[in-house]
């Protein structure tokens, strides 16, 4: 929830499942109509992109579709997108990401909105009573060592936070690297109560895990995002009713954070958890599916 080799995304992972069938609460399977087509889901290293690409792709194998999920950055997830290797992106963080939909605004879709109104900027312990927002850090940035933590780079979050830096003349300097690198930077101070500000954002096990805040910002930085579901252009042609199923796609963010903590903290299976949520929501795919 952030340079561009097409060679990099298609030499990363691929995995591919194919499930069964489960019925519904009025005894009724979803009919079958994907005649072994393939879908291609791009997955992002966020938790945030598990849950839903992981419901959304048992639904569409219950449908009768192949699926295989191609894990790449954002940036190369949008260009697959483009270019036809991938169909549906189900984590696309908007306003963050439209500098990427209007790159490629003539080959890639805005098909539902997931959930709107999730969180994101940089976080602060709760014990640092006195930093509520980004202007409160100007003039202490040498109590956090004049650094704050970010995501990888080339994400939009670390864009914004570099032109966050700059507008208000932020002695800071932002250190980047994969997510559970942040995190155990970000533990390791918070052990020792120390100051810290790194990126955050909901849904995240972060929240559940510490006790931290979102800093806000006056000059209109990082604002509340809507998560949203992205696809090829072609998908509605090559694939209609997987297409209505995703235009109709929506969920909460609380069941997103909790399927992430059962995931990240219960160890379970990704797709036991995405079947334990359909099993639990069958009137909810039921109207995804339009049924």
């Amino acid at each position: 929830m952030k340079k561009l080799l097409l060679g990099s995304m298609m030499a990363m992972l691929v995995a591919t499942g194919v499930g069964c069938s489960t019925e519904d609460t009025s005894g009724e399977t979803p009919e079958e109509t994907g005649n072994g087509e393939t879908i291609t889901f791009g997955v992002t290293p966020w938790t945030s992109t598990v849950p839903p690409t992981k419901i959304a792709s048992l639904i569409l194998q219950d449908m009768g579709y192949e699926v295989v999920e191609t894990s790449a950055d954002v940036g190369n997830v949008f260009m697959g997108l483009s270019r036809g290797d991938l169909d549906v992106f189900m984590d696309a963080w908007f306003p963050m990401h439209q500098v990427h939909m209007e790159r490629f605004s003539d080959t890639v879709v805005d098909t539902a909105v997931s959930y709107p109104e999730a969180e994101t900027g940089w976080v602060v312990p709760n014990y640092m009573e006195d930093i509520n927002s980004v202007e409160d850090i100007v003039g202490n940035e040498d109590l956090f060592n004049n650094e704050m933590y970010g995501i990888e780079e080339g994400t939009s979050s670390q864009e914004e936070t570099n032109e966050m830096i700059e507008a208000l003349g932020l002695d800071i300097t932002q250190v980047n690297s994969s997510e559970g690198g942040m995190l155990a930077q970000a533990q390791r101070l918070m052990q020792q109560e120390e100051p810290v500000i790194f990126f955050g954002w909901r849904p995240h096990t972060m929240f559940n895990k510490y006790d931290i805040k979102v800093i806000g910002n006056d000059a209109g930085f990082f604002e509340t995002s809507s998560v949203h579901v992205i696809t090829n252009h072609e998908l509605q042609e090559k694939a209609p009713d997987a297409f209505e199923f995703l235009s109709n796609w929506n969920i909460s963010i609380d069941d997103v954070e909790e399927m992430i903590v059962q995931i990240e903290e219960e160890d379970q299976d990704p797709e036991e958890a995405a079947r334990e949520w359909i099993d639990n929501n069958q009137d909810k795919v039921n109207e995804m599916l339009g049924n």
